[in-house]
């Protein structure tokens, strides 16, 4: 069993290396969604874009030039990237410190 416990440890450390590179690999990143308004919705005329999000328990709202949506798009990409690299980091650190006392509770 320990043997296993080991293996699994060391697959642990290796994916967590790999999310720690995948995470310095993502450069700028924006939270937020990105949604078309229309200054007439009824008749879906005078589109603009807008980019809403929560920072610091404030909702925000920053209007995004249409020749800036595509960089605007990348960049919430790679924040949703981020969200869920983090989240995997924390799951498998959770997973990593139960095998390391688990194995620290055997004779």
């Amino acid at each position: 069993m320990a043997d296993q416990n080991d293996k699994r440890l060391a697959q642990i450390e290796q994916r967590i290396e790999k999310v720690k590179a995948a995470l310095i690999a993502l450069g700028p990143l924006r939270p937020g969604s990105l949604t078309r308004q229309y200054k007439d919705p009824q008749a879906q005329s005078g589109p603009y874009y807008q980019l809403s999000y929560t920072r610091d328990m404030k909702s925000r709202t920053d209007y995004i030039p249409r020749a800036s949506v595509p960089e605007v798009r990348r960049l919430i990409r790679n924040y949703k990237r981020f969200k869920a690299l983090t989240t995997e980091w924390v799951d498998l650190s959770i997973e990593q410190s139960r095998l390391q006392i688990r194995l620290a509770r055997k004779p």
